[in-house]
């Protein structure tokens, strides 16, 4: 498996394996395939990697900008980070993920933002922080690992791409 760049021509694999990773996800709105896309059409994904076995991909993850009390600062959003089922549980997620914060921290990104599981999330160095809000989730799943600075603190808004779904 190597992990690279996403690239064109990978969009629909990429809608694929997103639509089958949260299929089956209870807590999902299942948008998104959607999100990812509208986010390419935005020119909005800081960064997307994709994960790729024999030519076929089978991982994806999405950084985006997001902005803090309304600035745009050298923050990101991780998300979604997809792994098609039949792959799911082999390293696949968290080498994505590993691989994109490491790319983010060399390009200077000072902070990376997610909603996701408090227990999985933790091992990549994410935690929650009061300090920083999202909409209306006061909650250990909505998380942020400080890349490089101080931890920043305010109401962190993502891109409108994942309201517009």
């Amino acid at each position: 498996m190597r992990i690279r760049d996403e690239r064109p021509g990978d969009e629909a694999a990429i809608a694929l394996v997103t639509q089958a990773a949260f299929a089956a996800v209870d807590q999902s709105t299942h948008t998104e395939a959607a999100i990812t896309a509208a986010l390419r059409a935005a020119a909005a994904l800081t960064l997307s990697l994709v994960a790729e076995d024999d030519c076929v991909i089978i991982g994806h993850i999405a950084f985006s900008p997001v902005q803090i009390d309304a600035i745009d600062g050298p923050w990101v959003g991780l998300g979604p980070v997809s792994v098609t089922p039949d792959r799911q549980s082999e390293g696949t997620g968290g080498r994505l993920i590993r691989e994109g914060l490491s790319r983010l921290a060399s390009a200077g990104t000072q902070v990376c933002v997610l909603l996701g599981h408090p227990d999985y999330y933790p091992r990549f160095g994410f935690a929650h922080d009061p300090a920083l809000t999202y909409e209306d989730y006061v909650t250990p799943a909505f998380q942020r690992l400080v890349l490089s600075g101080d931890p920043p603190a305010g109401r962190v808004t993502y891109h409108p791409a994942f309201a517009a779904t």
